[in-house]
């Protein structure tokens, strides 16, 4: 299990140029890849997507990749010849139309849009990048990586003290639930005995049966079998290696669904808070996985 909190730096320097490459990744419900990286190395940006989607499977990150260096870009100035001779033509056209003197000098045409541009081209230097930033951006998606795990292990911890609590909990529960029939049973016959006291002879083994089927409709015991079935579930799953987070979601979903039900079926006030605190600790334990990949 992994956090979707990580951070990784990389650098490589040289006397003519400085590469620094930082990754962060937040929670996020699916993977997003959000990167700042210079123009001559579009190229290679979906290599580079395509390597992190290999390790990582959720979360948000953010690639900023900084170059500095004189010779990795170099500029030049383009004139856009056909442009020119576009505007010149027009120029004419336009002059012989409106009868208009003057003469069509280069200070004119040169300050026409788009006649001339400054161009930025790669160096023979930057074509050679593309391993080495490669080769880093693995450097800090490693970190990214071990941080990610090291989180995780922490929310780990605090994720198995909750459902602790939880287990706890349910064997109270199991335990005051038997009492609680008995209770019920007894409460429902000394009811029914006191309505019958004056009526004729009733077949008392029925009547025990009909009580019996009352109690069992306030019984909680198949939520309870459930809500230890999805802890054994949750238990397994946080040792897993990959993303578990939205597995893990759903079946904290599924334990928070048997809890309502129990407070809807019991009357008992020791169970209600029981509950209540386990439901307590649910909203806690979905909190943390939040931040799980």
């Amino acid at each position: 299990m992994r956090s979707m909190t990580g951070y990784g730096k990389a650098q490589y320097q040289t006397e003519d140029w400085n590469i620094i490459i930082e990754m962060r990744t937040v929670n996020h419900r699916f993977l997003d890849i959000s990167s700042q990286i210079p123009n001559f190395l579009l190229p290679i940006e979906n290599k580079i997507k395509q390597m992190i989607k290999k390790h990582l499977h959720r979360g948000r990150v953010e690639l900023s990749i900084q170059i500095q260096g004189e010779q990795l870009q170099q500029q030049r100035m383009r004139t856009n010849w056909n442009l020119v001779r576009q505007y010149v033509e027009q120029l004419k056209e336009v002059q012989k139309e409106l009868n208009l003197a003057g003469e069509i000098t280069i200070d004119l045409v040169a300050r026409l849009p788009q006649v001339m541009e400054i161009e930025e081209e790669d160096s023979k230097m930057s074509s050679h990048l593309d391993s080495i930033i490669l080769e880093k951006i693995a450097e800090a998606l490693k970190q990214v990586e071990e941080m990610r795990k090291k989180e995780g292990q922490n929310l780990c911890i605090d994720i198995l003290n909750y459902i602790r609590n939880i287990e706890n909990k349910l064997k109270w529960l199991g335990e005051r639930r038997n009492i609680v029939i008995i209770e019920y049973q007894e409460r429902i016959k000394a009811r029914m005995d006191e309505y019958l006291q004056d009526a004729p002879i009733i077949d008392q083994t029925k009547l025990n049966q009909d009580i019996a089927v009352l109690a069992e409709k306030g019984d909680i015991s198949e939520e309870l079998a459930r809500l230890h079935s999805h802890i054994n579930q949750f238990a397994s799953l946080v040792h897993e290696v990959g993303a578990v987070g939205r597995r893990l979601d759903f079946i904290v979903q599924e334990m928070h669904r048997e809890c309502n039900t129990i407070g809807s079926k019991s009357n008992d006030a020791g169970i209600s808070e029981q509950i209540i605190h386990m439901k307590s600790d649910l909203e806690k334990i979905k909190e943390q996985i939040q931040n799980i990949e």
